[in-house]
């Protein structure tokens, strides 16, 4: 085994990827991620708590990077510029080296009620750090949490058209787009 070549995380969650989208989430065991990326098993549990997380690694550096883009943006920025800020923020993760595995774990993902739900606390953890942030910028209620909704559900229809088989545009772009037509849906209601 190459247990002493570079990588190991990533090749962990190569590993795993493809094995989900062989085999199947449920009928996969770390064992088996370990033994294809050429590591142990102690080795797959010093990156990961169980196999769930090779899905959902890099929810503490999303929640960080949504607060620091939110806490960058000048003080005079509106509650959407805020977000704004924190949707730059995060496009620098999603480039297109991680764009075949985002690819690669939606369909995982959506196939499986359990890692369904872990999304969607996912997705709870993201609002929360937004709100936080822009808490912390005193904007108050019910803004606050109407910007860290409308920021998440930004995201969301980002990071959905960026996996698109047949999309070639960067998540950058995709992001603004998307939260250019939530601002104009929200002045819609009226």
């Amino acid at each position: 085994m190459g247990r002493w070549e570079p990588n190991a995380r990533e090749r962990l969650e190569r590993a795993a990827l493809d094995l989900f989208t062989e085999r199947g989430y449920d009928q996969t065991t770390v064992a088996e991620i370990a033994e294809r990326a050429g590591l142990t098993k102690r080795t797959f549990f010093r990156y990961f708590a169980d196999k769930r997380e090779v899905l959902f690694g890099g929810q503490e550096e999303l929640t960080r990077l949504f607060s620091e883009g939110i806490a960058g943006t000048p003080a005079g920025a509106t509650p959407f510029q805020a977000v704004g800020g924190a949707l730059d923020a995060v496009a620098a993760v999603f480039t297109g080296e991680r764009l075949a595995l985002a690819r690669q774990r939606q369909p995982v993902v959506a196939a499986n009620s359990d890692l369904l739900e872990r999304e969607l606390l996912k997705r709870a953890k993201l609002v929360a750090g937004m709100h936080d942030a822009l808490a912390a910028r005193g904007v108050g209620e019910p803004t606050v949490t109407v910007a860290a909704e409308l920021g998440c559900l930004a995201f969301g229809t980002a990071f959905h058209r960026w996996v698109e088989a047949d999309n070639r545009r960067e998540f950058g772009a995709l992001a603004v787009e998307a939260l250019d037509e939530l601002r104009a849906a929200t002045a819609d209601l009226g």
